[in-house]
This record gives C-alpha cells, structure tokens and sequence, in this order.
C-alpha cells in the first residue's frame, strides 16, 4: 500500500522514511531501542513472543495492511513480512525507524506517532501493538485513537505485561504506567471492540520475574536498577536454566498456537475486533 493514499502530512527523508518533522518525548528509556537490537535476533523472549503474536494472526487473519504501531526496531514488522503479511512501522523514535529501515529491510517505515500521521479515519485494516499500550498515560484515549483509524471490524492485535503485583524496578526504569490483567484489558476495550482472544503467556517466567525483580523491589533493594545485565535476561550466553525455559515455553507456544487461554504469565496476549458502528 502507497502511504500517500493514507496521509499528505509525512515528508520522505534521505533512508525512504516518511517521517512527521514533530520531535516527541516518550516515556521510553532513550536509548531502549540500541539496546534491544543488539538482542533481539539472539533472545529468547523476543522469539517466543513473535511466535505467540505470529500464531494468533494467523488464526485471526487480517484483510490488509498491518501496521506495526511503537514497534521499535521492527523486529515484529519484519517476521510479519517474512511470514507473507503485508506489514508496515510507525515509530516515533528515530533510531527504531532508522533500524528498521536500514537493518530490517522494511519497505514502509512511518516516523510519528499514531495521532500525527494523519491517518483517515477507517483506513486501516489491522493494527499491532506489541509492548507499546503500558508506555501510555492516558490508554483509553490511545484506544480511541486507534479505534478511529481501524476500518470496521478491523482487527486490534497487543500485547502487555501482565499482573501489577509483578511490579518492579523493571517497571519503573521501563517507564511503564501499569502492568495489565485480563479484566483491565476487556474494560479498556469497551465499547469499541470485541475481544476474540486473550492469554496470558510467559509462564515459565513468573516465578524467575517473582525472585530477581519484583521481590527485591518490595525488600527496597532494587529501585530502578537492573540486577542483570540484558543480555542475560534475554539468555544470550544460554546455560541450563536458559535450557529448561526454552523447553516450557515450547510447550506454551503450541497450547497459544492452538487457542488455549492460559492463566498465568508475566505478559498477555490478547486480539479485538472493532465493532462496526
């Protein structure tokens, strides 16, 4: 899909990036997308949660464009491409666009938000949201937004951690706003959406996410300093319990593959509906 036939207010910059010339404070760690680049093709987590979000499109298939909205470094973006769907970025952070227009390959990449792009209203036909909703102080307007620019019975894919009484320094050093549960999803999405699906997931991490972040926050040990290292969050140097992770988050990949709702995770899963008016 041409992004002129969706906006006149982006320019094209020098890398092929349709970019919005506002410069915007998030409430994301500056230099979060460095960072996880250096991880993303080697972690465990990032693989896993593509596979999730992969499967649950797949059963919920889209009728057009996808755009990958606040996706980073198009790490999700790109295995949407590779898994044949047509998919697009919008981030607002420039390294993100840059990486996924110079690394990934991405052949649409927005620079902006979603309220500045321009969109028509009803123009989209999917919409993704990985990670992205609990950075948002005001969620229930970043839902109206979205719901806006989504055709009727466009879908809404997303992803969120999940329990607050999984809080942590993490969080705080995050910039999230809130961790989610299944009933704050369904309330956030009424009464623009159906929800079609919701799982938790990650439930091989609860515990680990329990004893290395989230107790020692509450021991005051840990305020918004990372115990480990990203690179060993994200399993990169392997090991046995790296090993025994991997294996039962193989098994929840084929429970989400096969539409089972699972009770507990650190993150959740969900896809809506939006419901025509």
């Amino acid at each position: 899909m041409n992004v002129t036939e969706l906006t006149k207010t982006l320019t094209i910059d020098e890398y092929g990036i349709f970019r919005n010339p506002t410069v915007y404070s998030l409430a994301y760690p500056k230099d979060q997308n460095r960072r996880c680049f250096q991880v993303e093709d080697r972690s465990f987590w990032f693989r896993h949660r593509n596979d999730c979000i992969i499967s649950v499109i797949k059963r919920f298939l889209p009728t057009g464009l996808i755009i990958d909205l606040g996706g980073g470094n198009g790490y999700v973006a790109r295995r949407m491409l590779d898994e044949g769907f047509d998919a697009a970025l919008l981030e607002p952070g420039l390294v993100g666009a840059f990486n996924g227009k110079t690394e990934r390959k991405i052949p649409l990449v927005i620079c902006s938000t979603l309220e500045d792009a321009g969109f028509p209203s009803e123009s989209i036909s999917a919409i993704g949201c990985f990670d992205v909703i609990e950075h948002i102080q005001d969620d229930r307007m970043f839902i109206n937004h979205i719901q806006r620019v989504l055709e009727p019975h466009g879908l809404f894919y997303a992803t969120v951690p999940a329990h607050e009484w999984l809080w942590s320094g993490h969080d705080i050093r995050a910039q999230h706003y809130r961790r989610y549960t299944k009933e704050m999803i369904s309330e956030l999405l009424e009464p623009h959406f159906d929800l079609l699906y919701c799982t938790y997931f990650f439930g091989a991490l609860v515990l680990p996410t329990f004893i290395a972040k989230t107790l020692p926050y509450r021991l005051g040990l840990s305020k918004n300093a990372s115990i480990l290292p990203i690179e060993s969050e994200h399993g990169i140097g392997g090991g046995i319990s790296v090993g025994i992770i991997k294996g039962f988050l193989r098994r929840e990949y084929t429970n989400v593959a096969g539409g089972m709702e699972k009770r507990l995770g650190t993150s959740c899963l969900f896809v809506a509906r939006k419901i025509a008016a």
